[in-house]
């Protein structure tokens, strides 16, 4: 299950990365925000590069969108390959993305708490997050799909319905190839 995880988890975050930075695209064009370079501000203090004062190589950003992208997605497919599909776990998958970012700004100092931002900023942050933890997903569970049910899948059968009184699947139907 982890060996398909991770290479369905990469293709799923990179294409999760390209919608999103095409619908970033699409927005800057219809509200004229500029380029962020915070991304690649992340870049550079993660790795020791040398950081501007203003624009940043374009090659970080995209390094940053689309290397952060493929690994976050890992996690999604995780999920899954564990029976955590749909819309469901790509909203919960989403809040993941949200913090992932969140650690990263804050802890090398490039960017400050949500809360402090101004409304229109982080609505527009949720957006472009929204959109790749959904596509990710999607992508992720047509994936995990191909590989049969998941264990949670299969628990989740055993009396269809909301129930909390279901044991655990024996840990045989919990494992597959």
């Amino acid at each position: 299950m982890l060996k398909r995880a991770v290479w369905q988890g990469v293709v799923a975050g990179l294409v999760g990365a390209a919608v999103m930075t095409a619908a970033e695209k699409v927005e800057q064009r219809v509200t004229g925000r500029p380029d962020s370079y915070v991304p690649a501000r992340v870049l550079a203090r993660l790795t020791g590069l040398p950081e501007g004062p203003r624009e940043q190589p374009r090659w970080q950003n995209l390094a940053m969108h689309y290397g952060q992208g493929a690994l976050v997605g890992v996690l999604r497919s995780v999920m899954a390959q564990a029976g955590l599909r749909g819309t469901w776990a790509s909203g919960m998958f989403t809040a993941v993305r949200l913090t992932s970012d969140q650690i990263l700004e804050n802890a090398t100092g490039v960017g400050a708490p949500p809360l402090t931002w101004p409304r229109a900023e982080l609505a527009i942050d949720m957006v472009h997050k929204s959109i790749y933890g959904f596509a990710t997903g999607a992508v992720a569970d047509a994936l995990a799909a191909r590989d049969g049910a998941g264990p949670g899948q299969r628990h989740a059968a055993l009396r269809p319905g909301r129930h909390s009184d279901v044991g655990p699947l024996p840990r045989a139907a919990a494992r597959r190839g």
